[in-house]
C-alpha cells in the first residue's frame, strides 16, 4: 500500500469528521481537529507503513488530536455541574426508591443486526449528543476509542470511582433513549 496522497485523505473526511463531533461535540472544534489530522497525515506519510488501511491509520491520528483538544479545553474552562445534576435527576427517575426499575427494560431482539444498520448508528449518535458533555465524553473515550481508565482519568483529572459512576450514567442514558427511539419504535 502506497502512501497517501491529498485526494486518498479527503475521501475519508466526512468519517472523521463525524468520529470528531461525536467526541467533541463542536463543530467548528471538530473541523480543526480533523484538519490537523489530514495535515499530520500528508506530513507523516512516510511512516505510513501499509500495515492498516489509511481509515485505520487515520483514526488512530485523530484519536490523538481529539485527546489534545480535550485537554486544551479542560484547561481553558471548567465544565458546569448543572447538567450532572439534571443527569442525575433524569436517571434517579428510572427506578423505585427500594432501587428496581420503574419500568424493566424492554427486549433488544436481535441488537448484533442493529449494528449493521446505518439509521442505528444515526440514532445512537443523537442519543449521544443528548447526554451532557462531560458523561458522553467519558463514555466515547472508554467505548469507541478505547482509552484504558487510568488514561481518561489522567486527561479528564477524575478518579476512577467518578469515572465508574459516570459510564454508569451513560450507559443508563444510551439505553434509555435507544429503547425509545430505537428497539421500541416499529416504524424504524
Amino acid at each position: 500500500m502506497s502512501a497517501p496522497g491529498d485526494q486518498d485523505l479527503q475521501q475519508y473526511r466526512s468519517y472523521l469528521l463525524r468520529y470528531a463531533l461525536l467526541q467533541l461535540r463542536d463543530p467548528a472544534l471538530a473541523e480543526d481537529v480533523v484538519q490537523e489530522t489530514l495535515l499530520a497525515a500528508l506530513e507523516g506519510h512516510a511512516g505510513f507503513s501499509g500495515k492498516s488501511s489509511h481509515k485505520t491509520w487515520l483514526t488512530g491520528i485523530l484519536k490523538h488530536k481529539i485527546i489534545d483538544a480535550i485537554r486544551r479545553k479542560s484547561r481553558e474552562q471548567p465544565l458546569t455541574s448543572a447538567d450532572e445534576e439534571s443527569e442525575t435527576d433524569a436517571i434517579d427517575a428510572l427506578f423505585k426508591p427500594d432501587g428496581h426499575w420503574q419500568r424493566f427494560p424492554a427486549s433488544w431482539g436481535d441488537p448484533e443486526r442493529s449494528l449493521e444498520d446505518r439509521k442505528f448508528w444515526e440514532v445512537f449518535e443523537m442519543c449521544s449528543r443528548l447526554m451532557p458533555a462531560r458523561t458522553a465524553r467519558v463514555f466515547m473515550m472508554r467505548e469507541v476509542m478505547e482509552l484504558t481508565t487510568e488514561e481518561i482519568c489522567k486527561e479528564l483529572a477524575i478518579t476512577p470511582t467518578n469515572l465508574w459512576v459516570m459510564l454508569h450514567r451513560a450507559r443508563l442514558s444510551l439505553r434509555e433513549c435507544l429503547e425509545i427511539k430505537w428497539f421500541g419504535n416499529p416504524a424504524k
